[in-house]
């Protein structure tokens, strides 16, 4: 050792098979923490994929709904206006009486032609309506339908969610749990007592 100098570092012995036995099973440790952590990730991404799915159904669901309501909306509009041409039918079938005196065979006149054919009209307009109605409730009713198929979709992408998320925080509490354990065998093995020095002979001599 020169003069005021410091001593070299104490290089470190070669590996024994047990060390390198222990670094490669560190190595399988952490490879498994990370296998972990990565099927963690692919269940919350197919969770998430699910919740995406529901949200979008959810938002269907209700646009159908609201259409469903517009058209029973427009239906009973349709069926308000019937009262209203009755009531015009009613108005034409007096004045017909009126005309003819309600008595049979009496000569029709041109008047009581027209009147009779404004009232098929208007009968024909109340079946009109009445056939429009039907045909817009049916198709409230088919929305209806449609959006109760769609909530069959939602339970099921919902219960999907939920099953991806319990897998992975399973995932994520393995890998917790194995990088605890390793990191407190990484922990013990860097804290471990070095081996105790070799004591002198009790025979040796002083020197002179």
């Amino acid at each position: 050792m020169a003069a005021g100098g410091t001593p070299p570092p104490e290089t470190p012995g070669p590996a024994t098979p047990l060390a390198a036995r222990r670094a490669r099973w560190m190595g399988m440790q952490y490879a498994d923490i990370t296998k972990l952590r990565e099927m963690a990730a692919h269940h919350d991404r197919a969770a998430a994929r699910a919740q995406q799915r529901v949200a979008r159904l959810n938002t269907h669901i209700e646009k159908l709904r609201h259409q469903a309501t517009l058209l029973r909306e427009k239906s009973q509009k349709v069926l308000a206006e019937i009262p209203e041409i009755e009531q015009q039918m009613a108005q034409h079938d007096r004045d017909i009486k009126a005309s003819t005196g309600g008595r049979a065979g009496v000569a029709v006149t041109s008047d009581v032609t027209s009147l009779h054919y404004k009232v098929r009209k208007l009968q024909q307009k109340v079946v009109d309506k009445q056939q429009k109605a039907r045909h817009l409730e049916l198709r409230a009713a088919q929305k209806t339908q449609k959006t109760a198929e769609l909530k069959v979709k939602v339970d099921r992408y919902t219960e999907a969610a939920r099953l991806q998320e319990q897998e992975a925080a399973a995932f994520r509490q393995r890998a917790d749990r194995l990088q605890m354990v390793t990191e407190q065998d990484v922990a013990s093995h860097l804290t471990a007592p070095a081996a105790p020095p070799k004591s002198p002979p009790d025979d040796a001599s002083p020197p002179p």
